[in-house]
């Protein structure tokens, strides 16, 4: 007889980018989130507690993304606009890194 995990597969959802709408796996994005106290900050490990938007890790989404507000529509909260110059800041530090 089988056990109850045995033929389940877990299903991996693709995130959609709030700047270009690309569908792409959680690990090739950039997670930002609205806490429950309703902090917004960079959630690099993709997994803390609130509300996600996700985006590419390109410079031309994050541009796409302020030109669209998308992560005020997308976390349903005013984002500052200095907050989109920390989300480059965070990626451009990334990209060095690679």
């Amino acid at each position: 007889m089988a056990g109850p995990s045995e033929g389940l597969t877990k299903r991996r959802r693709a995130r959609k980018c709030a700047g270009c709408g690309a569908e792409r796996p959680k690990g090739e994005m950039l997670r930002v989130v609205r806490a429950p106290d309703g902090a917004i900050s960079i959630d690099a490990s993709g997994r803390a507690q609130g509300r996600g938007a996700y985006i590419c890790r390109d410079a031309v989404c994050l541009d796409r993304a302020l030109k669209k507000n998308a992560f005020a529509r997308v976390l349903k909260h005013p984002v500052d606009r200095s907050f989109y110059g920390e989300v480059a800041g965070f990626l451009e530090g990334k990209s060095d890194d690679a």
